[in-house]
């Protein structure tokens, strides 16, 4: 548009709030002065009328509302003045973020440390596997934009080189075996899942294929042998010393996973129905088990006096038993019963499951109170229940 002179009137200049000299000109006013940061985010400036640092804002389109965000940030008083406009920008776009997230904040997901994090806010085993084998390895600054598959590969390697400590105790000297492949295969698999919640299959046999190093070893869990029979497991809680004494006792009685059973509170068993929840276990669901009237005086004995959030089987020193407090006197019990020397907790676990195989109880029942699913008590019992139908089957001659 022409201006009577014949000249054309000259674009406004574009604001940038970055340059304190810019800011120390605008006129003081009600609105902020605004400056777009990108779309639906604006971060704007209040100049002080006193002379002050002046004050800023963010702004944040809301697409669900159909209206803008506000929020105050302050003056960064405390900073110094070339250093003002980054500290609100920063706040600006988180502020943006959120709205954009429906009031979630969403992390900023960038390297393959950042994909563990993540995928460990809920998970505590994978934490625990994280910290041990991805936060301090090479891999975990990989950016997840530039991983390839030999990064992937390199890592794999770094695993299964390590080897598998077999004793975790703080005096004496520490043993050490070659890591077995069902292990491996777990430490693999829980940073396959967290890669592949932010991360697409890359194409196979490529260099983006990320997730090919990451295939599990092949028939590497292997079916549990060791088997203790009742005689063998009423020796060991003759020989296993008096503080484990229940603890141990329980695992003869039920076939509960050693973890599952640790974590077990006074508040699990109710006494009045003789019925357990077992709430912390490897599948994640609760399941309530009616008990027999053994084990449910052993689980009233143990709960006599205790809060319900107190631990049902507690160590002397108060704490709950875990996998390391266990181990010990188990293996001590072991060896002066003359039992086989590898039996464990797991042993236990074990030979009740495949005492009730034995005894003709339905596959599907045992997985529900083992915490199990049907096909795994399938695939590592089921030859027991053919057994015990070819038994039947044999009573039918004539």
């Amino acid at each position: 548009m022409a201006d009577g002179t014949g000249s054309k009137r000259k674009p406004a200049k574009k604001l940038d709030l970055s340059r304190v000299g810019e800011r120390n000109d605008l006129k003081a006013q009600r609105e902020p002065h605004w400056q777009r940061l990108r779309a639906g985010c604006f971060l704007g400036f209040r100049p002080s009328k006193r002379g002050g640092a002046g004050t800023w804002i963010a702004r944040a389109y809301d697409e669900d509302a159909g209206t803008y965000r506000l929020k105050a940030l302050g003056d960064f008083g405390a900073l110094a003045g070339n250093e003002r406009f980054a500290a609100a920008k920063r706040e600006a776009e988180k502020l943006a973020d959120l709205v954009e997230a429906g009031g979630e904040m969403r992390a900023k997901i960038e390297t393959v440390a950042d994909a563990c994090r993540e995928y460990a806010k809920t998970r505590n085993e994978a934490e625990k596997r994280f910290k041990r084998y991805v936060y301090g390895d090479p891999i975990a600054k990989v950016k997840l934009a530039k991983l390839r598959r030999r990064h992937v590969r390199e890592w794999r390697e770094r695993l299964e080189a390590l080897p598998a400590l077999v004793t975790r105790r703080k005096d004496g000297a520490q043993v050490h075996r070659k890591r077995a492949p069902s292990t491996v295969n777990r430490d693999m698999a829980i940073l396959r899942a967290a890669l592949a919640k932010v991360l697409s299959p890359g194409a196979p046999n490529s260099e983006a294929a990320w997730q090919e190093p990451l295939k599990s070893i092949e028939n590497a869990n292997g079916r549990r042998t060791l088997y203790l029979d009742r005689g063998e497991r009423r020796k060991l809680l003759l020989h296993i010393n008096p503080e484990a004494a229940p603890f141990v006792r329980g695992l003869c009685l039920l076939p509960l996973r050693p973890g599952a059973f640790a974590a077990l509170t006074a508040g699990d068993f109710d006494k009045r129905t003789s019925e357990l929840t077992v709430g912390k276990d490897k599948t994640g669901k609760p399941r309530r088990i009616q008990l027999p009237q053994e084990a449910a005086a052993l689980l009233a004995e143990q709960a006599k006096d205790k809060l319900p959030a107190a631990s049902l089987f507690m160590r002397s020193n108060g704490k709950a038993w875990d996998k390391n407090s266990w181990k010990l006197p188990i293996a001590a019990a072991v060896a002066a019963a003359g039992l086989p020397r590898d039996a464990t907790a797991y042993t236990l676990r074990h030979s009740t499951i495949t005492d009730l195989v034995r005894a003709g109880l339905p596959l599907l029942t045992i997985a529900q109170i083992s915490g199990t699913s049907a096909e795994m008590i399938e695939r590592h019992y089921g030859h027991l229940a053919s057994d015990a139908a070819v038994k039947a089957l044999g009573a039918l001659a004539l």
